[in-house]
């Protein structure tokens, strides 16, 4: 359980590193017992690997809070950085580890960390998982929603691209640009590719545009299976213009961004229109107004 010294060298103010530590394995097996005795032998929690990775990266990456919150007690950095550009919240996103990442929150870890061209943001990696109870915890703790990675763009169009539904719901509802593009291609191309139906009438319905061309010029329909459902739905949409509701509703939400839930939540109205604003799954039961 000692720690290995092979070719230490001194790393600012982050501690030192070596290849890799009784302490990196300790909290890569969630093997706590073994990690409280090496922190109280006086190991340090801040020492990295030649690719910059914690103990704290090893305990988020699989999923071991037990561990993450004595190192964070020890006073591991919450927002270390390995040389891709991953903090541990973003670890914790990716491994769908939901205590991992409160935690991580609790003791200030950044929710936007920078982007670089090498990582996605901890809302991406959610949405990459579809761990939809993290997409709403980042959500609720200021995630950029608009944050824009090289590789996969804002997280709308990760959710579609992995046809996680429901992730799209929550960035929809939080105020989501549904029609943001990235080279042009927005999420309702994806949802398109992926011949998910759920996801292209929820973009629809938030306002997604059936006829935007992408750089190719190919609009969503473009992309999906002739004769499939998506195709014919997104056919149907071409050809059926939105009703003066549904834009009036796109109108209200757009107006009001990352606003609209919070707002719409005061307003002076009828459930029944408020629950049509707000996209209610299950609406108030209709009250006449006194």
């Amino acid at each position: 359980m000692e720690v290995t010294a092979a070719r230490r060298s001194f790393l600012c103010d982050i501690g030192f590193w070596a290849d890799r530590t009784a302490l990196h394995e300790a909290a890569s097996h969630g093997r706590a017992l073994q990690l409280k005795q090496l922190i109280e032998s006086g190991a340090s929690v801040n020492m990295v690997t030649v690719d910059n990775i914690t103990p704290l990266h090893e305990a988020c990456i699989q999923a071991h809070p037990n561990c993450a919150r004595l190192l964070l007690e020890a006073g591991a950095q919450v927002d270390v950085r390995t040389i891709h550009g991953s903090t541990p919240l973003c670890n914790a996103c990716a491994s769908g580890s939901l205590e991992c990442a409160k935690l991580l929150l609790e003791y200030g870890a950044k929710v936007n960390p920078s982007l670089t061209a090498l990582t996605a943001s901890p809302l991406h990696e959610a949405c990459i998982r579809g761990n939809v109870d993290i997409v709403r915890l980042l959500i609720a703790s200021g995630a950029q929603l608009e944050a824009y990675d090289v590789h996969f763009g804002p997280p709308l169009h990760i959710a579609c691209a992995k046809e996680h539904v429901d992730c799209a719901r929550e960035l929809l509802h939080a105020g989501a640009n549904v029609n943001s593009a990235k080279f042009h291609e927005t999420a309702l191309h994806h949802a398109a590719r992926v011949d998910t139906v759920d996801l292209t009438e929820l973009l629809v319905e938030f306002g997604g545009n059936v006829h935007a061309s992408d750089n190719l010029g190919r609009k969503p329909r473009d992309y999906s299976t002739p004769g499939s459902a998506s195709e014919t739905c997104l056919r149907f949409y071409e050809s059926i213009p939105l009703s003066l509701q549904q834009l009036c509703r796109i109108r209200v939400r757009r107006m009001l961004g990352t606003r609209a839930q919070e707002v719409i939540g005061q307003l002076d109205i009828s459930h029944r229109i408020r629950s049509f604003l707000q996209y209610s799954e299950r609406p108030a039961p209709l009250q006449t107004d006194t």
